[in-house]
């Protein structure tokens, strides 16, 4: 039996990368998943690839409206949301004084607005059955800053603090919030940053005492430890998944 069994858990940006990886995590721990992606192809591709009554849906999680729509549709068709995962994320790499602030309000409206959209959504849900697990996907960018991320630094480091309060909001009412934050992960996104450059690349890995970087499956096996109920004592918590490039 897998440390997920029977849990209905709900990724966001599970069409790719890291959250396919915790999709695909989830779906082998036993969970019944809810592919979510602002992309419904790769959405759908997720589900039927995992399979396990996995379920496929369209989320933009910049609009509330959506959020709580697709919610209460997910709440009715399974009765309940025992997890949900906020991994959806967007970075646009580039000096500060030099940015568009119309990149800003994507940013921010992506990786922060989103996360606010489905906790408002779905932990009163959880709340009301005394259960749940929140895991937040922030990034070590929000712990210690990145030089070229500023704005996104600025979302994530919200993040990491949202999670904490939520954490000390939610506790009494069952539901558990904690945050991962990955260091440099070899995706798709990743290369599309500037990481498929050789020279950038390598410099990375020389920086990381694991000397590699993260697979989107290591951040999966951290994210699903603490969905499970093994982690049932962990609240609030902020874990860096980073091959010890940052130990703060």
């Amino acid at each position: 039996m897998g440390r997920l069994e029977d849990r209905i858990a709900m990724v966001t940006g599970a069409g790719r990368g890291i959250g396919r990886a915790i999709a695909e995590k989830f779906a082998a721990e036993g969970a019944t998943v809810v592919a979510l992606d602002i992309d419904g192809e790769t959405a759908s591709d997720t589900a039927k690839t995992i399979g396990g009554g996995a379920v496929g849906l369209v989320l933009d999680v910049t609009d509330r409206a959506a959020v709580a729509e697709v919610t209460a549709e997910v709440h009715r068709r399974f009765g309940r949301i025992d997890v949900l995962v906020n991994n959806a994320g967007w970075d646009k790499i580039g000096p500060f004084t030099e940015s568009d602030p119309a990149d800003w309000d994507r940013i921010i409206a992506i990786n922060l607005y989103g996360v606010l959209h489905t906790s408002r959504a779905v932990l009163p849900l959880m709340a009301e059955r005394g259960y749940g697990a929140v895991v937040n996907l922030a990034s070590d960018a929000g712990r210690v800053g990145s030089s070229g991320e500023a704005v996104y630094s600025a979302a994530k480091g919200g993040v990491i603090a949202f999670s904490k309060t939520m954490a000390r909001e939610m506790a009494r009412s069952g539901p558990r919030v904690n945050c991962v934050c990955p260091g440099p992960t070899d995706t798709a996104l990743f290369a599309s940053l500037g990481g498929d450059q050789p020279k950038l690349r390598e410099s990375l890995i020389r920086a990381i005492p694991l000397r590699r970087l993260a697979e989107p499956a290591d951040i999966a096996n951290t994210v699903a430890f603490l969905a499970s109920d093994e982690a049932c004592f962990l609240t609030g918590q902020t874990v860096s998944v980073s091959g010890g490039l940052t130990m703060a």
